[in-house]
């Protein structure tokens, strides 16, 4: 098994930001450009994932745990993949938002620079979406 943990503070309340990752139908404006969220029937979601062969669609769940301010998603199907999003206020109107994604079979996984890659981009992506919501309230 192959895990991966990123972490980063946003100046945003932790409600705002969980609002903005527990809606499967906002994920595409923080998830990597070449992974889309459709949902489905609650838990069931599919993923795209674009690739050099034109991309693929993948099986999921993703659920939000609003009174853990907690998101977790993983492969339906194959048990391959999981991953989890958590966000903790930490005062000041901050929120720290931490993702951890693990890969169960090593021969599917993507190699290390490619999901540090995601992470970082995912998250960044997060903070401006965040960062836009929160001029729009302010």
């Amino acid at each position: 098994m192959t895990e991966y943990e990123r972490s980063r503070t946003l100046p945003a309340l932790p409600e705002l930001v969980f609002d903005q990752v527990a809606d499967p139908g906002l994920a595409d404006r923080w998830l990597p450009h070449e992974l889309h969220l459709r949902p489905e029937s609650p838990p069931a979601v599919t993923v795209h994932e674009d690739d050099d062969r034109g991309g693929h669609d993948v099986a999921a769940l993703f659920r939000a745990e609003p009174d853990q301010m907690r998101v977790e998603w993983g492969t339906r199907a194959d048990g391959h993949y999981a991953g989890w999003l958590q966000v903790a206020g930490i005062g000041s109107g901050a929120s720290e938002v931490t993702v951890h994604l693990s890969f169960f079979d090593e021969e599917h996984a993507p190699d290390r620079e490619t999901v540090s890659r995601a992470l970082d981009e995912s998250l960044d992506r997060l903070g401006e979406q965040v960062g836009m919501r929160t001029q729009d309230t302010g």
